[in-house]
């Protein structure tokens, strides 16, 4: 009989096992004599167990879903400058992090701006929080998307191919403007748009405004047609900063100062002006990207 104990243990292992419970496996000696020395209720020790088995099952969810996503490292919503993006508000981005009430629609979220403006850190930021709250992302530049598509084409696997990204709820297109203007190319990304409307979701960020995609798909007819799916159920964030690294840039050179030579040249007046006026030059060479939307979509 005092072998009773060990044999009901080591039977109790192999059936977690196979009901594939590792978590209550680990853990259920130490909460049973805690259970035992407190006195709990049989319900209280199966919750508790139970509770902690559901954790550890989110936690390798998160795990799995965090390395098939292939977001860039370190974009995180706290890291991302909300004030140099006035434009965008906090608290609705919070809100579509949960992704309730857009992604079961098949909804999609479009960021216009200039580089360094923080439009893929957005994008990383939300697709991390959704995969936090459970839903699958998949992040991707969309050069990289399309290639591997125009190899699938090839393969005769192109419908077999986009039907394997369903099991994304969003697939973040990263840097739309620079897949180039080729029929080839662009025809894929249109289906993938198209088989993808109102089903599953889309966020994507581009440089360009929609009035200079016609530099994304040569015929107008296309340019039109995916526009109008995109935006038939989107919010658009048009985030029209200043580079976040050219401000970093700017900012690190004022706080370096200048070398010793350049206080040789000129006297402390002429030295002033000139520290003052490198921010404004600086500024007045940013290129004159024009991110308003054009063709009658208006922000949301």
């Amino acid at each position: 009989m005092r072998n009773a104990p060990a044999i009901d243990a080591a039977t109790l292992s192999t059936l977690l096992n196979e009901l594939r419970l590792p978590a209550i496996k680990v853990l259920w000696p130490d909460f049973a004599e805690r259970a035992d020395k407190e006195g709990w209720p049989a319900a209280r020790f199966l919750s508790v167990i139970a509770e902690h088995e559901l954790a550890e099952r989110d936690r390798r969810r998160i795990e799995r879903h965090l390395a098939e996503a292939r977001l860039p490292p370190g974009k995180t919503l706290d890291s991302f400058d909300f004030d140099a993006v006035p434009m965008v508000s906090k608290a609705q981005v919070m809100a579509i992090a949960a992704g309730d009430s857009w992604l079961a629609k098949g909804a999609n979220i479009l960021l216009f701006g200039p580089p360094g403006g923080g439009k893929s850190h957005l994008a990383a930021a939300i697709g991390l929080a959704l995969i936090e709250n459970g839903w699958r992302v998949l992040f991707m530049r969309t050069t990289e998307l399309v290639q591997k598509l125009q190899v699938a084409r090839r393969e005769l696997q192109l419908e077999s191919a986009i039907a394997k990204l369903d099991k994304f709820d969003l697939l973040i297109l990263d840097d739309l403007a620079y897949v180039t203007k080729d029929q080839a190319e662009t025809s894929v990304l249109f289906e993938l748009i198209s088989a993808r409307y109102e089903r599953r979701s889309i966020m994507i960020t581009a440089n360009q405004p929609f009035g200079e995609w016609n530099r994304v798909f040569p015929d107008p007819a296309m340019t039109l047609a995916a526009v109008d799916r995109l935006v038939h159920h989107a919010t658009i964030f048009e985030m029209n900063v200043e580079s976040y690294r050219r401000r970093s840039a700017i900012e690190a050179k004022r706080q370096r100062g200048r070398p010793a030579s350049f206080a040789t040249m000129r006297n402390a007046a002429e030295i002033d002006a000139a520290r003052q006026s490198e921010p404004n030059e600086a500024l007045a060479a940013l290129p004159g990207l024009n991110c308003s939307l054009r063709m009658g979509y208006c922000l949301i």
